[in-house]
């Protein structure tokens, strides 16, 4: 119901760290009272690095200088120094006993100059992956996390439309199009082996994450030039301006590699017991404007912000009309089936959440709700919001500064504007560099609180564990929602289980 548009401030959320204290910036709270799991997770990390000789001895260098200090160029309020990875997250690196995988440079070269974006990406993809799996399967050092690092080649020449500059070296191999999804089996191996290629999406990241799905792998990706520009480039200016950054990077691969080894590195401060959010995933399964297969995904995050990743089916979800997705009644109840059993199970939790928050981003049809409800009788209370970005107007205010992060407008019983970006006192800037627009929320199905949904929805700007910043200016629910899709579709035959979300950032 609509009503007289009302301006509300929704107060910074708190997050909560060691010895249960609590900030809302998570690099005051890491710095001052160490993580959130700091009891659990502390000391020795044994870790692994796969990558040229080059890249792992950058790679080497840069990990041991952030068990110092590191600051930024010019540092200021908003961008403060990293302490050192002992000092924020009790933990050190054990570099008498790193697990070094070589990686052929001869290789790398090779695969970089074919010319056919499928074979170069899905052979540079698989000089890691093969590497990865068979350690995984063979050795009996653990290793919790693999840093792969990556030649910048590697990141340019592997994401999708890249192509490689023209040469007389390169290699011209492939198969024609006609011979790409051909159900016949070739006479000689090799052809097998290239029609495999293009099974798989042209993204390096992507294709790596999919591979190691089913052994469980845990994997950070870096680019040399990330840690080691120093080493790589020539222009000064660039190098100034890159050491802008040195103190960010560190907080992000510190807090990555602490999430990614088992670590909790903060958690909500204002928890609301037995709440469970999730958000909805799909992805198109082929770029034909009018093919409506798709896969569809969730991701589940409990109240202590922690999240899994629950693979759905394929079907003709896609909607060329409405461009819209579309689950159907047996496949929305399989979904929730398989949340609500991880919630009580899995997750120590023993009993069923009392309320389930749906995120998306379109409105959900009777066919799938009715699903969703149905299996949830007699065990949660079933709420869907539709979350979306908007542009249609911007509010100014007669101060230096923009809206503050943080301000709401309701406009109807169940619908409000909320500014996930704006200005925060705490860092006397503003996230992003124009006049931030809100995003829409709307409870569409179910009944809840629009005020404690937009809550709920700016808490979970802080949970983006594959960075250490203040806020993101999407919830955590849908802030991956696509990179999720492209992972579990980046190959035909992506084999998965339940898994932790850490194994698809």
């Amino acid at each position: 119901m609509e009503i007289e548009p009302e301006m509300l401030f929704i107060k910074e959320p708190e997050l909560s760290f060691g010895y249960n204290q609590r900030t809302a910036d998570p690099r005051d709270g890491l710095m001052l009272f160490g993580p959130h799991d700091r009891d659990k997770v502390k000391g020795q990390v044994n870790i692994g690095i796969i990558g040229c000789h080059s890249q792992r001895e950058y790679l080497k260098i840069y990990l041991k200088r952030i068990h110092q200090p590191v600051a930024s160029a010019n540092a200021d309020v908003a961008r403060p120094f990293f302490p050192g990875l002992e000092a924020a997250f009790g933990i050190h690196l054990n570099f008498d006993n790193v697990v070094e995988i070589d990686i052929s440079e001869s290789e790398v070269k090779k695969y970089l100059q074919y010319a056919d974006g499928h074979q170069r990406v899905h052979n540079l993809s698989n000089l890691f992956a093969d590497e990865l799996i068979k350690y995984h399967r063979e050795e009996e050092r653990p290793v919790t996390v693999w840093f792969v690092i990556i030649q910048d080649d590697i990141f340019k020449f592997g994401r999708p439309k890249s192509k490689i500059p023209k040469s007389p070296e390169n290699v011209r191999l492939g198969l024609k199009k006609k011979e790409r999804s051909s159900a016949q089996p070739f006479l000689f191996d090799v052809f097998n082996q290239m029609q495999e290629a293009y099974d798989y999406e042209i993204n390096f990241h992507n294709q790596i994450k999919a591979k190691l799905l089913n052994d469980k792998i845990v994997t950070q990706i870096l680019k040399e030039s990330t840690i080691a520009y120093e080493h790589l480039w020539e222009d000064q200016k660039k190098i100034e301006q890159q050491r802008l950054f040195d103190s960010a990077k560190a907080w992000n691969i510190a807090t990555t590699l602490y999430y990614k080894n088992g670590g909790l590195p903060w958690r909500l401060g204002d928890i609301r017991e037995d709440v469970c959010y999730l958000g909805l995933v799909y992805k198109k399964l082929n770029e034909d404007p009018q093919n409506r297969s798709a896969c569809c995904a969730a991701q589940m995050f409990i109240d202590s912000g922690d999240g899994m990743v629950f693979r759905g089916n394929i079907g003709d979800w896609y909607n060329p009309e409405t461009k819209e997705f579309h689950i159907k009644k047996d496949d929305a109840a399989e979904m929730i089936n398989q949340s609500l059993e991880a919630f009580k199970q899995k997750l120590g939790k023993g009993q069923y959440p009392r309320e389930v928050f749906i995120h998306a981003k379109t409105l959900f049809d009777d066919d799938e709700w009715t699903g969703f409800t149905e299996m949830a009788v007699g065990k949660s209370k079933i709420i869907g919001v539709r979350i979306q970005s908007t542009s249609q107007f911007k509010l100014y205010r007669d101060y230096s500064f923009c809206v503050p992060r943080g301000m709401m407008m309701k406009t109807a019983t169940e619908k409000a504007y909320l500014w996930t970006k704006g200005f925060i006192p705490r860092l006397q800037t503003q996230i992003g560099l124009e006049t931030p627009n809100p995003i829409v929320v709307e409870v569409t199905r179910g009944s809840a609180d629009i005020e404690q949904v937009c809550k709920d929805v700016l808490a979970l700007t802080k949970l983006n564990y594959n960075a250490c910043i203040f806020a993101d200016g999407q919830p955590v629910t849908l802030r991956f929602a696509d990179s999720i899709g492209e992972v579990l579709t980046a190959g035909k035959n992506v084999v998965t289980s339940i898994l932790p979300f850490k194994h698809y950032v």
